[in-house]
């Protein structure tokens, strides 16, 4: 839906502001409106202690926050629709509730503030698989892309999700898209003692499955590369010269022990470009 809006979660942190700025330029890139959170707990208290005896209530600070993070990102994404929001309850709960009318939810890999509890684990363990978007994880902006969006596949409906968002991205950005898909066993070769058949969708035929999007994306290269071995190495290793990763939180196949927090938790801990992990709940409507 053209109205759905990006979210994206600050805290004050290094990499929450990495995240803004993703956001602010998605929202650009993509005509959405965007929305800035900041999560408060509610046990945290109003009047902190400091020794600098600052007398700047929590509430005031997060108010600056917030509108210091839209001050930003109007500079950065001039004529896209900025809207604030203080949210008070658990980060992650809070978070999930702003997925459901969400384009894309956008996070910092590690946080601080109000999302004290988000380290990489948390990030994934609590919302991937569980957003109803999109979720994007934003380290340091150090890294340069070269116009290229890399894809995981291996056969599943995670994974065509995944790929979905990978064109959409790519539309935005006149970027190629690389569809990987991860062989972990030689088709034709033994099994491994003692680990019977190879998984399903281990075979996956690429190209029909992407025809229907190079239909309808004519303008996109589209590149199938085939790798032996585990998708972790081969998603980070191809995430070095990548602008985004886009992974299923859940897979078959060549993904088969890629559950929630393998792919998705390995990948965000080794990859060089941010993250989008998209999962199976009704987010296109």
């Amino acid at each position: 839906m053209m109205n759905r809006t990006i979210v994206v979660g600050i805290d004050g942190s290094q990499t929450a502001r990495s995240a803004l700025v993703w956001a602010a330029e998605d929202a650009l890139r993509r005509n959405r409106p965007l929305r800035i959170v900041h999560a408060r707990e509610p046990w945290s208290a109003e009047h902190p202690l400091t020794a600098s005896g600052d007398q700047e209530t929590l509430t005031e600070r997060c108010q600056a926050l917030l509108a210091d993070a839209a001050e930003r990102a109007a500079a950065l994404a001039p004529g896209v629709r900025i809207s604030t929001a203080l949210l008070t309850g658990a980060v992650i709960e809070r978070l999930k509730t702003e997925s459901e009318r969400a384009d894309t939810l956008v996070v910092g890999s590690r946080g601080l503030g109000g999302f004290a509890g988000l380290v990489l684990g948390s990030v994934v363990l609590g919302l991937a698989g569980h957003a109803e978007c999109p979720l994007v994880v934003v380290r340091l902006l150090t890294h340069e892309g070269n116009g290229e969006i890399v894809v995981g596949h291996d056969g599943s409906p995670n994974a065509d999700l995944a790929l979905e968002y990978a064109m959409e991205q790519a539309a935005a950005r006149q970027a190629r898209v690389r569809v990987l898909h991860a062989s972990r066993y030689p088709i034709r070769a033994p099994h491994p003692a003692g680990s019977g058949p190879s998984p399903a969708g281990e075979a996956v035929e690429l190209g029909p499955r992407l025809m229907p999007w190079r239909e309808k994306y004519p303008d996109i290269q589209v590149i199938e590369t085939t790798v032996h071995g585990h998708p972790v190495p081969a998603l980070a290793q191809a995430s070095k010269a990548a602008d985004l990763v886009v992974v299923g939180s859940r897979g078959l196949g060549g993904f088969a022990s890629a559950a929630l927090g393998s792919v998705s938790h390995g990948v965000l801990h080794r990859a060089r470009c941010p993250v989008a992990v998209t999962s199976t709940p009704g987010r296109r409507a």
